[in-house]
């Protein structure tokens, strides 16, 4: 128990060691794509819901720094099916495809794609089973947004690091 407890309290000096820094914490990663991030305009309610959740992580964009380009695609398929060949349980899959870049200069600063899926039931009325499709439809999106938000602010630490080793390098001279 004693041993358990020193590992954990040596944890954070560990992660310091290693370079790690909080995304979150004043002048990190995420704080510079806080209220600077547009996304494209939603054309979909799919698309609605993946912008949303952008807008929730990020805030509004204030000073539109950066645009995010996007493109989403999902495939629904029955998984559970009954001996009177009704489906009663269906997968959706989803993917999107991403990139932010400079308003200004226009320049890509990452790009990438995520993916994902969830699950509903289709049993019960029709009212019910289309309820329950735009409910994972929307947890897919919040999925797909969640994980866009993560690789940006991961990119966005990586552009980071490689401006103040420049900036710290050394000079030509």
């Amino acid at each position: 128990m004693g041993t358990d407890r020193r590992t954990f309290l040596l944890m954070p000096l560990a992660l310091a060691a290693c370079g790690f820094t909080p995304a979150y914490q004043k002048g990190g990663p995420a704080e510079a794509l806080l209220g600077q991030v547009r996304a494209a305009d939603p054309d979909t309610k799919e698309a609605f819901a993946f912008v949303q959740r952008i807008e929730e992580r990020l805030g509004r964009p204030e000073r539109h720094l950066y645009d995010l380009d996007y493109a989403i695609t999902t495939k629904t398929d029955g998984v559970g099916v009954t001996a009177d060949n009704r489906t009663t349980r269906y997968n959706i899959s989803g993917v999107v495809t991403f990139r932010i870049s400079d308003t200004l200069s226009g320049a890509v600063l990452a790009s990438g794609r995520a993916q994902s899926f969830t699950a509903f039931n289709a049993t019960g009325s029709t009212v019910a089973m289309l309820a329950a499709e735009e409910d994972a439809q929307s947890r897919l999106m919040s999925i797909l947004a969640d994980q866009v938000v993560a690789r940006l602010i991961a990119e966005m630490a990586a552009l980071q690091r490689r401006n103040s080793a420049r900036a710290s390098g050394p000079s030509a001279g």
